[in-house]
This record gives structure tokens, sequence and C-alpha cells, in this order.
């Protein structure tokens, strides 16, 4: 006797009793199409049980090659085959041999169609009992990684680390990524698996999908994409090196990819492989479906919270800022230190330079965290290229945006201030705001990192904040120093008058008082166009 699970295409040998051989033989040859020349076929069409009286001499049973070689290793003659089916849905046969023709009796069959139902009970117990299993599995492995998500708000490494914990796990597969997308590239930023793999992403960096690639198929729309058989599949044919590396470092065969959506925004992809050809089920493929919902949770809270904690260091930054300029009115030199601090430190950038415009010249006013070799060449007043960006700016252009200073053709062709920037300066990527009231040009503001990183928007709307309040500090610096020179000036003219009515006649004092005032007022503008 032996019984078979059915999956809806093929059977699957379960059990076996009576002949060690036999059962060998069926582990070995593995799951069953209901080909012709079995009673197969007639299971799967309704039939309610198949009797073969003898056969040996039965003519279907002589076509088969399959019936042919049970016959000659269990001896068989007569046979019986009872369907096991739940709500008319078949789930498997059980099949009786005689070594003898001897049909079996109605009591005989009925007493197996009895068994038949037995072992359908049993067989929806289990599946009850497994389904409840995964389920609780899931909902646990769901509830941990919520856990993960609410404990690190912000922190997404360990979450990822846990969905693919997890996700390997309950899925059964041996290696498992997770990759966010900026547009244009997948970078790697969670790996479980496959130290292999984990090495040759880190060496190549980000991934650009390839033509007809799984990650090319999500860019372009789809939510899950499977290949079953990667080795014979087209893309590896063409010798793309993500899909060579897969097979080749990582002996994957069997890959599932679901897309990390957020509004219909691609965020990234979840993907996990298998070493053999192995189709993952739907509920398998369900499964890594809210765990990518999952982490796109997780990705939408850390974006939320980050947002929140930039939104909160700008604005405190601003109130410093706004807080130095009021309690040093008419002192430029700590409100551009502390614009320059502010500014370099929240745009992650290496330097920067805060320079005055005297309507012909620009002047470095402030610097910060520049090395002294180009600190020291900025010690003089200069006139910029207009291909330079500080020439844009004088140009009336608001705002320049500079990918790579060392790749624009001013170095290339060796502009001495374009070389200072970047061979003394050790600059690539900058952004320069022009600092302007009433389109007249006051300043820029100038912040270079060393690498070629462009700034955000998110960045450049934060210099453009602080290059407003530059304006702000150099605006009423400018009328608190008009209102001083008005007053000194007025003063002056005060005492002289005095010194005139208290001397009617006599000008040597009226002429000494002049004199003397106006040697002190041109001293204090001396001082001040000198700043």
């Amino acid at each position: 006797m032996e019984i078979y699970g059915y999956d809806g295409e093929r059977f699957h040998p379960v059990a076996t009793h009576g002949n060690q051989r036999f059962a060998e033989w069926l582990r070995q040859r593995g799951p069953v199409a209901p080909a012709s020349g079995t009673v197969l076929p007639r299971i799967v069409q309704g039939e309610d049980y198949v009797q073969i009286a003898d056969a040996a001499s039965d003519d279907v049973h002589r076509t088969s090659a399959y019936s042919r070689e049970v016959i000659e290793i269990t001896g068989a003659r007569t046979a019986l085959a009872v369907p096991l089916r739940k709500d008319n849905a078949l789930r498997g046969v059980i099949f009786a041999y005689r070594q003898e023709v001897r049909p079996f009796s109605d009591k005989q069959i009925a007493l197996f169609k009895n068994f038949a139902a037995q072992a359908v009970i049993a067989m929806e117990n289990a599946r009850l009992l497994t389904e409840t299993r995964e389920a609780l599995e899931q909902q646990t492995a769901t509830a941990e990684v919520l856990q993960i998500i609410n404990s690190s708000p912000g922190e997404l490494a360990p979450v990822f680390d846990a969905l693919l914990e997890k996700a390997l796990r309950l899925c059964g597969a041996s290696y498992g990524n997770l990759a966010i997308f900026d547009g244009e590239c997948f970078r790697s930023v969670a790996d479980r698996g496959s130290p292999q793999l984990d090495a040759w992403l880190r060496q190549h960096g980000p991934i650009r999908p390839a033509p007809g690639s799984t990650i090319a198929r999500i860019v372009s729309g789809e939510d899950a994409v499977q290949v079953t058989d990667l080795a014979n599949d087209e893309v590896y044919r063409a010798r793309v090196p993500g899909r060579r590396a897969l097979v080749d470092i990582g002996g994957i065969q069997t890959l599932l990819s679901i897309a990390l959506r957020k509004d219909n925004t691609l965020l990234g992809t979840l993907q996990v492989f298998r070493q053999e050809v192995q189709p993952f089920t739907d509920k398998q493929i369900a499964l890594l479906q809210n765990f990518a919902a999952q982490a796109v949770i997780a990705m939408e809270n850390a974006r939320l919270l980050t947002e929140t904690r930039e939104a909160l260091q700008q604005q405190t930054a601003t109130a410093e800022v706004l807080q130095v300029i009021n309690s040093s009115p008419g002192d430029l030199a700590p409100v551009f230190a502390a614009m320059l601090e502010k500014a370099t430190r929240l745009c992650q950038a290496a330097s920067g330079v805060m320079w005055t415009y005297d309507g012909e010249c620009l002047h470095a006013a402030a610097l910060r965290g520049v090395p002294p070799p180009f600190a020291e060449y900025l010690r003089e007043p200069f006139r910029p290229h207009p291909e330079m960006a500080l020439g844009h700016v004088l140009m009336g252009e608001p705002l320049v945006i500079s990918r790579d200073l060392a790749a624009e053709e001013l170095y290339q062709s060796g502009n001495p201030l374009r070389r200072a920037i970047v061979d003394l300066g050790a600059a690539r990527s900058a952004v320069t705001v022009s600092l302007r009231r009433d389109d007249a040009l006051l300043g820029i503001f100038t912040i270079y990192r060393q690498e070629v990183r462009p700034f955000s928007d998110k960045e450049i709307a934060l210099l453009e904040n602080f290059a407003a309040q530059a304006v702000i500090a150099m605006e009423n610096a400018r009328l608190l120093t008009e209102t001083r020179e008005a007053l000194e000036q007025q003063t002056a003219t005060a005492e002289v008058l005095q010194v005139i009515n208290s001397s009617p006649g006599d000008l040597t004092p009226v002429f000494g008082a002049i004199l003397e005032k106006a040697h002190v007022l041109r001293r204090r503008m001396w001082r001040i166009d000198s700043s």
C-alpha cells in the first residue's frame, strides 16, 4: 500500500507499507504526473474509485512504463485506487495491491473508502495545524519587527536585519538582501546569508538596473518578480554582472524580488534567494510583501523623524544666529563665524567662506575649516573670473551649484583661484549663495565638501536662510554705523557752537575746536572703512 498527496499537478508519495524496495524506488523517483497508462487520470477526473482486476493483462497498464515498473517491483496483479477528497477537491490517493488476481470486494472497497475519509480528516487537521502554526509564526515575526521599529525610532539597521532574519527563516531561503533606490541605482543596505555576495556588493557599489533584470522590472512598476531558474535565464546568458554574481558566486538558483513602495514611489527592494530550483509559494510571496510593507513603515518613520530632527536643528541654529545678531549689534565678525559654523555642521561641509563685496572686489571676511594654505591665499582682495561661481554671482545669479570643481573647464585650464580652491582648499562640491539687499550685492556665502557629493535641496534652502540672516546683520550694522556717525557729527557741531557762544569774537578757540573734532571724526571714519 501507499498514499500519495496531490498538489494540483503531480502526485507526491508520502507513505508506503509492505515493500521496502518499492518505498526506496518511490523516494528516488519523486513526484508522478497523472500520465496516460495509469489510473491517476481517472482519479483526477473524478471517479469514486478505480480497480484493476489483473494489472499484468490490462492493456492500459501495459502501455505505461511507470505501471510496468510498479508491477515488476511489487509483483502486483490486482490494484485498487481510492481518492482522498475534501469538498470535491482532490487531496491525494490510496493504493492497495494484491500479488494474485483477486479483486477487492464491495465491503473491502467500502472499508478503503472509510480509511480514505480518515486520511482526509488527518490531512485536514495537519493542514489546519500547519496553517495555524505558520500564521502564529508570521504574526509573531510581524509583532517582533514592529516592536523593533517602535524601540528604535529612526534607526533602520536593526529593523532591516530582523526583517531579513525572519524572512529567510519563514520562507526557507538561504540568502536575503534589502536595497535602497535613489532614482537611478540600488544601494545595498542589509544582507544576510552569503558573506561572498556581501563582499561583492561592497566592492561594486550601487547597481544600475540592467535591461530585463528583476530590479529593472521592479522599477518599471511590477510589485513582485520571481525567477525560478537564474542559471537558465536570458539575463544570466547576457552576462549581466549582478546576475552572474548571484549564480557564480552565491550559487543562487531561485530569486524573489518584492518592491518597497510609498504612494507609488519606489523606495527599494526586498529580495530572497534559494540555492535550489524551488519556487516560492503564494503564501511566502504574501509574507514577503508584508515584510516589505513593514520596511516601508520603518523607512517612513525614519524619514519623518530625520526631517523633524533636521527642522529642529535648523530652527535652533537660526535662533542662535539671531541671538548673536542681537547681542552683537554692528559687530559682524561673531555673526559670520556663527553662520559658518552652523552651515558647515548642518550641511556636512568641510569648510566655508563668507565674502564681502565693496563694489569692485571680494574680501574673505570669515573662514571656517579652510586649510591654512588656502586661508593665506585669501588674505588679498580679488575680482573672480566671470566663469567662476563667484563671478556668476557678481553678474546677478542668486545661487550657483558646483557638482565637481575639479572637473570644470576653469580648473582644467589652470585658473589660479579655481586651482587654489581645489588644490589648496581641498574642495570638490560647492554651493555659492549671494547676499543681496534691494538687488545690491553685499557679499557671497560659499561652503565646500572635500568629496564629490552635491548638496541637497534642503541643504541649499538652509544656506539661503543663513544668507538672509547675514543680510539682516549687515543691514543692522550699516544702520547702526550711520546712526552713530550722525550722532557724533551732531555732537561735534553742538560742541563747536558752544565754543563759539562762550568765546564771542575770539576765533582761536573756535578754530582749535573745529580742527580737534574734524581730526577725531576722520580717525573714526578711517577705522570704520578699514573694518
